[in-house]
């Protein structure tokens, strides 16, 4: 060693001396700390909060550090405890008592666990699974379950959900109620170690929870009292981990396996990740947002901000299966802003209940777009039309199958002047056959197929045929059955509503379970859909029968295949399907068979004919648009013949 490095280590050496010796307290900040310990000592003893006295020793299976005590606790050990929870070693502990905190309101069941502080589970009164078991959207028994806070102490990453929380202004083992408009608020309460013994009870990390009687919302407040002693001054945002695996609540696995994902609102905006049985998705959002919901086929668990998170990450993974009842597991982590430790609130809500319309917006914050209405473009027909009637008499306890039923009646009604209309102008078709088959003879030839359908276009202005006026009211009447075919399979309103062989109208009815699985079609027969399909394959064929004039028999024919696959391509996408749906469907096709029969009574084919055919003998005058077709279609006649007409002169 040389002389350089003697001198080195000998300034190295002194400058450690000199900090210690620096940094050391003096007599009076040794006695002021005394007195600090002996005044919080008499604060904690004051604090009306539900006591919990600690073990001397700690269950193992809980947790795997020992309690600091004068007869067992050495210096090593308690270094170790330092080193993992910091200022938090006696909240880490295993209390005597441990029972949660169980609220029933006029809605549902919540138990808020002392470890955590958390809420560990949620399960809604009056509705049952499937399988006639109890509602439970959230279970902290299950181990992929978490919710909690991230934070930092003395650079240590602490989580909250390892720790038991304190419950103040509430007992903790004993059932409390809150009904109607009143409400419940209590807290829990996370203290740190003022000394090695001491709880500093002035200080604390709080849950605030308010619990409404007749509410589907839970608020939550976040608070952080005098924490700035404890927690690392640079931290400015909180992160909050929650990760739930979803069970099942339905009937049809796979339909409700699809619909569960995470849906979330940037307060302009609702958006979501992908709907898939079988393909995960996930995305990272940077701007502000105002909810995130794990939402399921007909129950949903929304995060609400007060104000905004700053941003959060959610993925969706789709590791669930059948023979466990599992779904998928949805994570979300969330950054709140964080300014003040000494003084800081972070207000949030939870919404735990159904997906169901009605009670979705009343909030006000479009929660209700998670619900498949079909749409920007058609979801005012179930918004104005068909939810207003669902709840009108659903005030009278009738059976959902005798509500589909008025429902259909009173769309078709709404839609009689042009089912009318249609069937007129099908009718004006049939009673000119003659003049067709006349036009047919004209032009036999194939070359002459534009002539053709100009002489027939003639004979139609001249009768006061209008060929769109049949297909423009079926045109109008699709927007509803789609807006049906996206509302029906997620409305709560149909969930185990049952009605005649069908025990829920929002799946799919059965009466005979197979023992194998057919492609395309499934495990079961469902009644619905082969009344459903039988109805449309005699719709089919009668309204074949109805448009097929003189000149057009080609066209039908080429159509006529296609007309009779839809029926039976419907027969294995509706076979699991909801059965509410199909016979929507199967009601639709009677009712207008029924009109069809009430039209063809009331119009006079025979009558019909004779007035077109006086008014063929009036002269017509040409409209300028229709004389421009005219020489259109005289132009591409001389065209694919060869032939230009001669140009104009110029004068």
């Amino acid at each position: 060693m040389d002389r350089k490095t003697i001198i080195g280590l000998v300034l190295i050496m002194g400058l450690l001396i000199g900090y210690s010796v620096w940094m050391s307290p003096s007599k009076e900040e040794l006695a002021q700390k005394k007195r600090t310990q002996d005044s919080l000592a008499l604060i904690q003893e004051e604090i009306p909060i539900d006591t919990v006295s600690f073990n001397d020793s700690v269950n193992k299976e809980e947790t795997d550090i020992t309690a600091p005590s004068a007869n067992n606790a050495t210096n090593t050990t308690f270094e170790n405890l330092q080193s993992q929870y910091g200022a938090f070693v006696t909240a880490a502990q295993v209390p005597e008592n441990t029972d949660p905190i169980l609220i029933e309101n006029d809605l549902y069941k919540l138990s808020i666990a002392k470890k955590g502080g958390r809420i560990e589970s949620v399960e809604l009164k009056n509705v049952l699974t499937y399988d006639h078991k109890p509602v439970v959207l959230f279970d902290a028994n299950n181990p992929h379950n978490q919710f909690g806070f991230t934070f930092f102490s003395n650079y240590l990453e602490l989580n909250t959900n390892d720790f038991y929380f304190l419950p103040v202004e509430i007992e903790s083992g004993k059932k409390h109620t809150v009904s109607g408009n009143d409400s419940l608020r209590f807290a829990m309460r996370l203290y740190p170690n003022a000394s090695d013994s001491i709880i500093d009870t002035a200080r604390y990390i709080e849950y605030a929870y308010t619990v409404k009687g007749n509410d589907y919302l839970t608020g939550v407040k976040l608070r952080f009292h005098g924490m700035d002693a404890y927690l690392n001054q640079t931290q400015r945002e909180l992160s909050f981990h929650w990760i739930a695996q979803l069970n099942r609540q339905e009937k049809s696995y796979k339909n409700e396996k699809i619909a569960t994902t995470i849906y979330y609102s940037d307060i302009e905006d609702v958006e979501n990740l992908q709907e898939s049985d079988t393909k995960g998705d996930s995305v990272a959002y940077q701007a502000g947002l105002k909810w995130i919901s794990f939402k399921q086929h007909f129950f949903t668990s929304t995060i609400i901000a007060n104000k905004e998170f700053s941003n959060a990450t959610m993925v969706v993974n789709v590791d669930g299966n059948e023979q466990d009842n599992t779904l998928k597991t949805l994570k979300a982590n969330i950054t709140f802003p964080l300014s003040n430790l000494a003084d800081e609130e972070i207000g949030f809500q939870f919404y735990f209940g159904p997906n169901k319309y009605t009670i979705l917006k009343k909030y006000k914050i479009e929660l209700e777009n998670q619900i498949q209405l079909g749409g920007s473009l058609i979801s005012w027909i179930n918004k104005y039309a068909v939810i207003p009637i669902f709840g009108f008499f659903e005030r009278f306890n009738w059976n959902y199958g005798i509500i589909i039923l008025i429902l259909t009646i009173i769309l078709k009604m709404v839609l009689l002047p042009l089912a009318y209309t249609s069937y007129k102008s099908t009718a004006k078709m049939r009673v000119v056959k003659p003049e067709m088959e006349e036009i047919s003879k004209r032009f036999p030839k194939k070359e002459d197929a534009m002539k053709k359908q100009q002489a027939v276009m003639t004979m139609y202005k001249q009768v006061g045929i209008k060929p769109m006026a049949g297909c423009l009211p079926m045109l109008l009447q699709m927007p509803i059955l789609i807006a049906l075919f996206r509302f029906f399979p997620s409305a709560y309103e149909l969930r185990q509503q049952p009605f005649l062989w069908a025990d829920d109208l929002s799946s799919y009815d059965s009466i005979l379970d197979l023992p194998f699985n057919i492609p395309f079609y499934g495990d079961h027969v469902s009644l619905f859909t082969l009344l459903m399909t039988a109805a449309t394959l005699i719709y089919t064929i009668i309204n074949n029968k109805m448009m097929t004039t003189a000149g057009n028999e080609q066209q039908m024919k080429m159509m006529k295949w296609m007309m009779y696959l839809m029926p039976i391509m419907f027969l294995g996408i509706f076979n699991n399907y909801s059965s509410g749906l199909s016979y929507y469907y199967f009601l639709v096709n009677i009712i207008t068979f029924i009109q069809m029969g009430f039209f063809r009574f009331t119009i006079n084919e025979e009558k019909l004919r004779r007035k077109m055919m006086s008014v063929k003998a009036k002269p017509i005058k040409k409209s300028k648009w229709q004389q421009r077709m005219e020489d259109m279609m005289k132009a591409q006649q001389a065209a694919q013949q060869g032939k230009y007409p001669p140009a104009k002169k110029k004068r």
